[in-house]
């Protein structure tokens, strides 16, 4: 009988150690508000909605989607060509160019479109969700919002052992995320805003 008692209060230490655990702060990813998503590894592509903001003048933003020839047009300058450059790249050409016409120009890029890397950047949601989804990235997409798209979780969801897989210039990176504090208690600690090729895993419960 003395060794059942222990083994009973062995057991219930191990349970309330892994409560503490999955209570513990989540691992979350740097957040942009939505805005920038894309790493600077990426290439501009033909189809791809670009939005060129240059500092103090207002009058010479644009958003248009990259034509076939790999180029946009650009208030003063004409044509620029846009495909195969980093978002980084072609702010720095915009730059040189309207240094002609307008002293330090400042030009932020923002892509807010990817049609022509539609697969890569597709969002995708997995495991216990009524369906299994596939999605088209778009700017401020949240995991709430992809969840959604998937129809929510099933019955059988253990969603707060949700994970967000995303990949960086280091490897692939995996983030903790409370599905369930966000659908039923509205907590939108971890409801993160996602980048395009985001993978999110949605686990049943064992028991």
């Amino acid at each position: 009988m003395r060794y059942t008692f222990r083994a009973f209060i062995v057991g219930i230490m191990v349970i309330g150690i892994a409560a503490c655990a999955s209570t513990g702060a989540p691992n979350l990813p740097g957040q942009d508000g939505g805005h920038g998503v894309l790493e600077g590894s990426y290439k501009i592509d033909v189809g791809d909605q670009v939005s060129v903001s240059v500092w103090k003048n207002p009058e010479l933003n644009i958003t248009e989607p990259v034509r076939p020839d790999g180029k946009i047009s650009v208030h003063l300058v004409g044509d620029i060509l846009a495909a195969g450059k980093t978002p980084e790249e072609l702010s720095t050409d915009i730059e040189s160019a309207l240094s002609s016409y307008i002293k330090d120009p400042n030009v932020t890029i923002i892509l807010t479109g990817l049609a022509g890397q539609a697969f890569l950047s597709r969002v995708r949601v997995t495991g216990a969700v009524n369906s299994n989804t596939s999605m088209n990235y778009h700017q401020g997409m949240t995991v709430l919002d992809a969840v959604l798209d998937a129809g929510s979780v099933t019955l059988y969801a253990n969603a707060n052992r949700t994970k967000l897989h995303r990949r960086t210039d280091a490897g692939t990176e995996t983030y903790d995320i409370r599905l369930k504090d966000i659908l039923e208690d509205g907590d939108m600690t971890t409801n993160v805003y996602l980048r395009p090729g985001d993978v999110i895993t949605v686990p049943e419960s064992k028991f």
